[in-house]
């Protein structure tokens, strides 16, 4: 009988222990020397599994019953498989078939031998994904725990890798280790192929950011002398940094000089009119199925870029702009110096702004107790911020926490009718 092998031919022909599909392969690594030879044999390993397509994902139509009987032969059957075919030459259609039926027989709760037996191509096809996947695993863990022989190789590899998604998070984890140059030109091009899937492309530019942090940092270090700002003067004199959100410290004294800071600031950065796209929570939380949004991968780059308020200037911008569409940052211009981008980049320093002001309503309301200080001009300026769409949890947190002030509640009731406020 003709056997139907799941693995590609030249994966099958792979000596040991590159062949190996047990639970003992990881150890049997970990005691391979890291040679040249070795390393060339891991790359030569690695090539043979992508020489052939990936098997398709299981499709969607399966029941939850369905996945409930896959997920007890992957825990109730797998070593059984593996003992009856320890490698990648042994692994058949009909040695799953074999194994399955016996482990069904006496399963308890019982498997239906019909299901088995319809969703057998489905559940090979699974098995493979499952097997490939843990294998590259730990072929990618054992090259990352060394200084590679050939890095340009190794790259090559891991970027392949993440392409033909086998153990794609792991191999974005490789090319995060080995850095520049390879690693990181890997990673740039990783970021804009679509054959990518958007969960690796995302965990790509993450490792990214976390090498390109350095250069970040060294630019903002930088003096903005010669630099076009983009904030007022009075938000630009601001002493608390972007890393801590711009907070003002709940322990600064309510003396004029901060009070008077507080309130220019409010009036530099007041809305004249709506916003297009009311200003988000800087304190982004969606729900746990809840993909986040891109533009917080914007304020990644940006905060490192220009971590204070002096420093978010027009080149700066331009240079954020540039990096994260270098980064393939979803809905950032391609162009920097486009009419697009410079859409983009008034919409970020209208955010800036309305996050600053926004932690200066915060102080203002839960740590300046003279009600006297902040009526009226504070009330008027929370109302027409809250009206227009900028920092409005702020301003109307702040309107409550001095709600004895007459002024206060007939902002808030004002708002309430119009319907600024959300029932």
């Amino acid at each position: 009988m003709t056997a139907h092998h799941l693995l590609p031919a030249t994966m099958r022909r792979l000596p040991p222990p590159w062949n190996d599909l047990t639970q003992e392969r990881r150890q049997r690594l970990d005691d391979l020397p890291h040679t040249e030879a070795n390393e060339r044999a891991a790359l030569d390993a690695l090539t043979a599994a992508l020489s052939g397509p990936l098997p398709s994902p299981a499709p969607r139509v399966w029941s939850d019953e369905s996945w409930a009987f896959y997920d007890r032969i992957r825990h109730e059957a797998g070593y059984r498989l593996a003992h009856a075919m320890p490698t990648a030459g042994r692994f058949t259609r009909e040695g799953v078939s074999d194994v399955l039926g016996e482990w069904a027989a006496a399963a308890q709760p019982p498997v239906p031998p019909w299901w088995l037996e319809d969703q057998l191509d489905v559940i090979a096809t699974e098995l493979v994904r499952d097997d490939l996947s843990g294998w590259t695993h730990d072929v990618l863990y054992w090259l990352q725990q060394q200084q590679p022989y050939d890095e340009a190789g190794v790259a090559a590899i891991a970027e392949r890798c993440a392409v033909y998604g086998l153990a794609a998070h792991d191999a974005v984890s490789l090319l995060r280790h080995l850095g520049p140059p390879h690693g990181e030109r890997a990673l740039l091009r990783l970021v804009r192929d679509d054959r990518v899937s958007e969960d690796s492309r995302a965990w790509a530019r993450d490792s990214l950011m976390w090498l390109r942090h350095p250069g970040y940092e060294a630019r903002a270090r930088q003096p903005a002398q010669g630099e076009h700002p983009l904030l007022p003067p009075a938000v630009r004199e601001l002493p608390y940094g972007w890393a801590v959100g711009f907070q003002w410290p709940a322990e600064l004294p309510e003396t004029d000089d901060n009070i008077t800071r507080a309130r220019a600031i409010l009036q530099a950065c007041a809305p004249t009119a709506p916003v297009p796209e009311p200003v988000p929570d800087a304190d982004w939380t969606g729900d746990e199925d809840e993909d986040e949004p891109a533009w917080l991968e914007v304020r990644v780059v940006m905060r490192d870029l220009m971590p204070y308020a002096s420093l978010v200037t027009e080149e700066r911008m331009t240079e954020a702009v540039r990096e994260c569409s270098l980064l393939g940052i979803p809905g950032v211009p391609p162009d920097p110096d486009g009419e697009e981008a410079a859409r983009f980049v008034r919409r970020w320093v209208t955010w800036i702004g309305g996050w600053i002001a926004g932690e200066v309503f915060t102080w203002l309301g839960m740590c300046v107790d003279d009600d006297t200080l902040v009526t009226p001009w504070a009330m008027e300026l929370a109302e027409r911020y809250a009206r227009f769409g900028v920092a409005t949890d702020q301003a109307v947190s702040m309107l409550h926490w001095h709600g004895t002030v007459p002024r206060s509640r007939q902002a808030l009731a004002r708002l309430a009718t119009d319907g600024t406020l959300a029932p």
